[in-house]
């Protein structure tokens, strides 16, 4: 197998895995510290917003490489086997009959947010700085 085979395997799987927890979080048998932390994964995944904007060099793909996947997989680790299964096997029922992930709103409004509140904190801190 080929590095470039095993990485188109990789990323279709962790693509699945992100669509699993979405199925998983509206699972009612799902803990809640697994929900919580899938909510915001797949709000994280799903967002056209990345925390980190891609066209920073280097940092910019330090979510999508290291962040995410290691998001994903805390998330998989702490979901029950019989609701990880049942939700696996809806992610590919779904990703086979649409070919796509869904996308969050919701998700890219949280990324604003964190933006917002990074700027303002900048903006606070800057401001006390200069009054000293």
């Amino acid at each position: 197998m080929s590095i470039s085979s095993s990485l188109r395997s990789w990323a279709k799987r962790l693509k699945r895995d992100g669509v699993t927890l979405w199925f998983a979080g509206r699972n009612p048998r799902t803990p809640w510290y697994a929900k919580a932390l899938g909510v915001f994964v797949v709000a994280y995944a799903l967002s056209p917003i990345d925390l980190i904007p891609d066209f920073i060099p280097v940092l910019g793909y330090v979510d999508d490489v290291l962040l995410l996947p290691g998001l994903i997989w805390v998330a998989i680790k702490l979901l029950p086997a019989e609701v990880l299964a049942e939700s696996r096997s809806k992610a590919d029922e779904w990703m086979a009959s649409r070919g796509a992930k869904p996308t969050s709103k919701a998700g890219a409004a949280l990324i604003v947010l964190l933006w917002l509140l990074a700027c303002w904190g900048a903006w606070y801190w800057w401001r006390s700085w200069q009054t000293c």
